[in-house]
C-alpha cells in the first residue's frame, strides 16, 4: 500500500460532455494490481477475469484475514461502510488522483516507459511492477489490466453497471489515458479487467 495526500481532481465523461470536480481525502492504495498469487495461488501476472462482486467479495476477505472490519455489507446487495478501516475499491475519484500523481497531463509519464497496450505488450498480459511507477509509488495504474471503481458509470442509463479506469494490454494508445472510463457490469469478467485494492487512511 502507499499513501495518497489529498486532493482535489476534475473527472469527465466524454459520452456526456460532463465534468465534476470531487475533494479527495488521504487514503492508502495498493502499490500493485491484486496478483493471480494473492487472489488464487498463480503468479505475478495481475488477477483478471474477476468480476467487481468477486473483487468486493476479495476485499472483505483480506480484511478479515488481517484482523480488519470488512468494508462492505452483503446482505442482498452491496453496500459500504464508509467507516470502516478494511480494504475497499477506490473510487473513481481516489483513482484518478492518485493516478495522477501531482501531474496535469493525459498521463504521468512516457507511455511506453510506464504502461503495457496494444502497441508493445505482444497481446498478452505482463507481470505486475515491470514499468515504471508514477511519482507516489504506484505501478500499472495505466495499461496492463483495467481496474474496477467502486462507482457505478451512469445509472439512469446503465443500471448496474461500474467504472472501469486505466485501460489494459489490448488498448490502443488514446485508451490508455487517465480521464479515460470504461463500464462493465458487476458480474462479468473479463480478460484484461482485474482491480487493486484502497484503505481510508
Amino acid at each position: 500500500m502507499v499513501p495518497i495526500p489529498p486532493g482535489t481532481v476534475t473527472l469527465t465523461d466524454r459520452r456526456t460532455e460532463r465534468s465534476w470536480t470531487v475533494e479527495v481525502p488521504a487514503f492508502e492504495l495498493g502499490a500493485f494490481p491484486v496478483t493471480q498469487e494473492q487472489y488464487d495461488g498463480g503468479g505475478r501476472l495481475p488477477a483478471v477475469e474477476v468480476s467487481w462482486l468477486d473483487a468486493v467479495r476479495f476485499c472483505n476477505a483480506l480484511s478479515e484475514r488481517d484482523g480488519l472490519p470488512p468494508a462492505y455489507r452483503l446482505d442482498g446487495g452491496v453496500e459500504w461502510d464508509r467507516s470502516s478501516a478494511g480494504y475497499r475499491l477506490p473510487t473513481e475519484a481516489e483513482w484518478e488522483h492518485a493516478c495522477r500523481a501531482g501531474t496535469a497531463g493525459p498521463r504521468y509519464g512516457d507511455l511506453d516507459e510506464i504502461a503495457w497496450y496494444e502497441g508493445n505488450s505482444g497481446g498478452r498480459l505482463h507481470p505486475s511492477g515491470e514499468k515504471l511507477p508514477n511519482a507516489w509509488g504506484a505501478y500499472d495504474l495505466l495499461g496492463n489490466a483495467w481496474d474496477w471503481c467502486w462507482d457505478l458509470y451512469d445509472p439512469a442509463v446503465y443500471g448496474e453497471y461500474r467504472v472501469l479506469k486505466g485501460g489494459g494490454w489490448a488498448d490502443e494508445h488514446w485508451s490508455v489515458r487517465v480521464s479515460v472510463r470504461r463500464r462493465s457490469h458487476p458480474t462479468f469478467r473479463v480478460d484484461d479487467v482485474g482491480f487493486r485494492v484502497a484503505r481510508s487512511s
